[in-house]
């Protein structure tokens, strides 16, 4: 007989994820209008309370090339505020519990984050991004792999003298949107060469929405067999051909604990126009059409986890009405399914119910709940002749 037991089946599959939010940062970062410091904090705030215990809140690069994050000392500042360490209190949320991360590309941005946590408002976690295709690689930091990994090095150092963490995040695993093919042994041993520099956990991404839900078992298996601890590992998935979805769970059935997701799916390279004027970003995108561009969805994902009964944390219900919320933010229609259908209702829909089945039935002499004729047998039996 077959096993219908799907954890059964992947015994390494997890009944409890951890899922950041990453749509500050990430998120916003491809959108072409400045969003205002005021909804980013709202968005802070409300994601935390509806469950976020990771979360990006900026990038601490260089404002002149992402001048939507020219307000990230700011942001920071509101996190680390009393006022808002009151609130969590009042919404129950333990402030302790609360992982903020800044992005740090290069080490100029690392030395920033050091100065902010001595003035008390710096982030917890940091992150510096490698990619295996140097190409790619190149026109996110403008270096070569070698030069930037002696970068890292140095790094990580200061950053653990610091007291903070450094996240490593390998990118193209699955292949480059400028190179094309890569090969994922080199993202197993770009892994084990952040954890050997000291790295406090590692970021797997697909930035291209490259990923096939086959190769993404591969690899976390690869992963998971030489660096078994799945604390250490976060799935990053963009999404470009509406196949996510089956990359979460190929991650999941792996055994991979740890999941990052955007609002409204909403993410991509650095914008490189900022309401009225071009910026320079990361230079031109390698994309040609913007319809197509982002992460998973925060709102789908957690949908789709909720139904697979594997525990999560969120406010469901919060985070759905927050994903509205976000279409107002950013003025368009964006990706997430959820929050117009919903989740899966086991009470139904009945305001969608035709009137009369009932009556119908009464008067058919059917009982309540009668789904065969009554003459046929309890069983079906199928002919002994079937092909």
């Amino acid at each position: 007989m077959t096993e219908y037991d799907m954890w059964k089946i992947f015994p390494k599959m997890p009944k409890k994820v951890s899922i950041g939010d990453i749509t500050i940062r990430d998120g916003f970062q491809h959108e072409e209008k400045f969003i205002s410091t005021g909804a980013k904090i709202f968005y802070l705030e409300e994601l935390i309370f509806a469950g976020a215990r990771e979360i990006e809140v900026t990038n601490l690069g260089n404002p002149f090339l992402m001048p939507q994050f020219k307000d990230g000392e700011e942001l920071l500042k509101q996190m680390r505020s009393d006022r808002f360490k009151k609130r969590c209190e009042k919404k129950g949320v333990n402030y302790d519990d609360i992982c903020f991360t800044a992005i740090t590309i290069r080490e100029s941005a690392v030395d920033k984050a050091i100065r902010l946590k001595e003035k008390g408002i710096g982030p917890d976690r940091i992150l510096m991004m490698v990619s295996t295709e140097e190409e790619h690689h190149f026109a996110n930091s403008g270096t070569t792999l070698p030069e930037y990994w002696k970068e890292v090095e140095r790094c990580i150092k200061k950053c653990n003298a610091a007291g903070m963490q450094m996240c490593g995040t390998v990118s193209t695993i699955w292949g480059s949107p400028i190179g094309g093919a890569t090969d994922l042994n080199d993202a197993v041993e770009f892994t084990k060469r952040f954890l050997e520099l000291g790295a406090y956990d590692i970021e797997h991404a697909d930035h291209d929405g490259s990923a096939s839900a086959p190769d993404v078992y591969r690899y976390f298996s690869m992963i998971l067999d030489a660096i078994p601890n799945p604390d250490l590992h976060v799935a990053h998935f963009h999404e470009t051909k509406r196949v996510a979805s089956a990359s979460i769970l190929a991650s999941l059935q792996a055994g991979i604990t740890r999941l990052e997701a955007t609002l409204g799916g909403l993410g991509g390279q650095p914008a490189n126009f900022i309401d009225d004027s071009p910026v320079k970003g990361t230079g031109e995108y390698y994309y040609d059409d913007p319809r197509y561009v982002g992460l998973v969805t925060l709102e789908d994902t957690l949908v789709q986890i909720d139904e697979m009964g594997i525990e999560h944390g969120y406010d469901l219900d919060r985070i759905l009405w927050l994903g509205g919320q976000m279409e107002k933010t950013i003025g368009r229609r964006l990706r997430s399914e959820a929050i117009i259908n919903g989740r899966t209702l086991k009470t139904g829909h009945m305001q969608y119910a035709r009137p009369g089945l009932a009556t119908t039935k009464r008067k058919l002499g059917e009982k309540p709940g009668q789904k065969i004729p009554q003459t046929w047998t309890k069983k079906a039996v199928l002919p002994k002749n079937l092909k």
